[in-house]
C-alpha cells in the first residue's frame, strides 16, 4: 500500500473527525470500476470504506461526474428505508471531486460466497423485501441527484430521455461499435418514450444491484442473511422497475419467484402488463448501452472486452427489437 493511501485514508478520517492516528490497516478492494475503493480499519475494530474519484481529467462517461453524492444520497435512503447498506460519515474533500467515507457492511459478495440451493431461495426471498422498502423511499424529482446531467427534472421522461442522450452522446464520442447505428438507436428509445409517462413518483433506484454488489453474511450462529447492498454510486430517482434489469442481469426477472414474492410480501408492485415491458426494454436498452460504452474509457482488457461484445450487445438488440414489437 501506497502512502499516498495512508495519506488519503487519514485525511479522510480527520474531515469525518474520526482520529487518523488509530488507523491500522488500509486494503484496496475489488470490484470498483471508476472510484478507488479501500478498507480502512481502525484500532478498535471500527471498519470503514473510502471512496475517492479520479481525477477530473480521467476519461469516463457523462453521467459519471459526482457519483459519490449520488451515492451519500443512496446511502441516506437506504437509512430512512430501513435495508441494511453502508451509511455515509462523511462527504469531504474538494467539492467537485469529494470523497465518500461510509460504514462497512458484514459479509462477502453474493459471486463470492456461492449461496447453496436452500440458501438461495430465503436470500432472494430476503432481498426482495429489502429493495421493496428501498423502492417506498422518493425523491424531490426525477434523475441524477449528483447533478452530472443538470438539475432533476418534473417528470421521468424527460429525466429518462437526458439520461439516454448524454449516453449516446458518449458513444458517439468515443466512436463506440453498437449493435445498431447511434441514431437509430436513438429513435427507438424515443419511440417508446411514452411508456415513461406511466411514473409519476421518483423512487430511490439503485441500478447497479448485480450479485457483486449483493453482500451475503454468515453470521456464527443462524442462517445466511443479505449483510449489505453496496455501490449505490449509481442510484437514481426515477421508476422502481429499473432495478429489475441489474436484478436479473441479462436475464428476466419473471423467472425470479423467490425475489418477485419477497418484493410483494413487502408492498412492491411488479406487474409486467405493455407498458411495463416496454419500460424494462428501455431499462436494459439503456443499461447495456452503458456497459457497451464504458469499456472505451475504461480499457479493461481484451477478455472483458470480447465478453460484452458477446454477450451483452446482442442483449441491447433484443431490448430494441423488444420495445419496437411493443410499441
Amino acid at each position: 500500500m501506497t502512502g499516498d493511501s495512508w495519506e488519503r485514508a487519514r485525511s479522510a478520517l480527520t474531515v469525518a473527525g474520526l482520529p487518523p492516528g488509530a488507523l491500522v490497516r488500509v486494503r484496496p478492494l475489488a470490484g470498483g470500476t471508476y472510484n478507488t475503493v479501500e478498507e480502512l480499519v481502525l484500532a478498535d475494530g471500527g471498519r470503514y470504506v473510502l471512496k475517492t474519484p479520479p481525477a477530473p481529467a480521467a476519461p469516463g462517461l457523462r453521467y459519471e461526474r459526482r457519483l459519490l453524492v449520488s451515492e451519500a444520497v443512496f446511502c441516506a435512503g437506504a437509512a430512512e428505508a430501513g435495508v441494511p447498506a453502508p451509511r455515509a460519515v462523511s462527504v469531504g474533500g474538494d467539492a467537485e471531486v469529494p470523497h465518500l467515507l461510509m460504514t462497512a457492511c458484514p459479509g462477502e459478495p453474493w459471486t463470492e460466497a456461492a449461496p447453496a440451493d436452500g440458501e438461495r431461495t430465503d436470500l432472494r426471498r430476503e432481498l426482495g423485501r429489502q429493495v421493496a422498502r428501498l423502492h417506498r423511499v422518493t425523491g424531490p424529482g426525477f434523475g441524477y441527484p449528483s447533478g452530472a446531467l443538470g438539475p432533476l427534472a418534473p417528470d421521468w421522461r424527460t429525466a429518462f430521455t437526458a439520461m439516454t442522450d448524454a449516453v449516446l452522446a458518449d458513444a458517439r464520442r468515443y466512436g463506440v461499435r453498437l449493435p445498431r447505428p447511434v441514431d437509430e438507436v436513438a429513435g427507438a428509445l424515443r419511440a417508446a418514450g411514452a411508456a415513461l409517462d406511466e411514473v409519476t413518483v421518483p423512487a430511490l433506484v439503485h441500478f447497479d444491484l448485480w450479485p457483486g454488489n449483493i453482500l451475503v453474511d454468515r453470521p456464527a450462529a443462524g442462517r445466511a442473511r443479505v449483510g449489505g447492498l453496496i455501490d449505490g454510486e449509481r442510484m437514481f430517482w426515477g421508476d422502481p422497475l429499473a432495478d429489475f434489469v441489474s436484478l436479473a442481469l441479462l436475464g428476466d426477472i419473471e423467472k425470479d419467484g423467490a425475489f418477485l414474492a419477497g418484493y410483494r410480501e413487502s408492498g412492491g408492485r411488479a406487474g409486467f402488463d405493455t407498458k411495463a415491458r416496454v419500460r424494462l426494454a428501455l431499462y436494459r436498452a439503456y443499461l447495456y448501452l452503458i456497459m457497451l460504452t464504458e469499456t472505451v474509457p475504461r480499457a479493461p482488457g481484451d477478455d472483458h472486452e470480447r465478453w460484452v461484445r458477446s454477450a451483452v450487445a446482442p442483449e441491447l438488440g433484443a431490448a430494441l427489437d423488444e420495445m419496437t414489437g411493443l410499441c
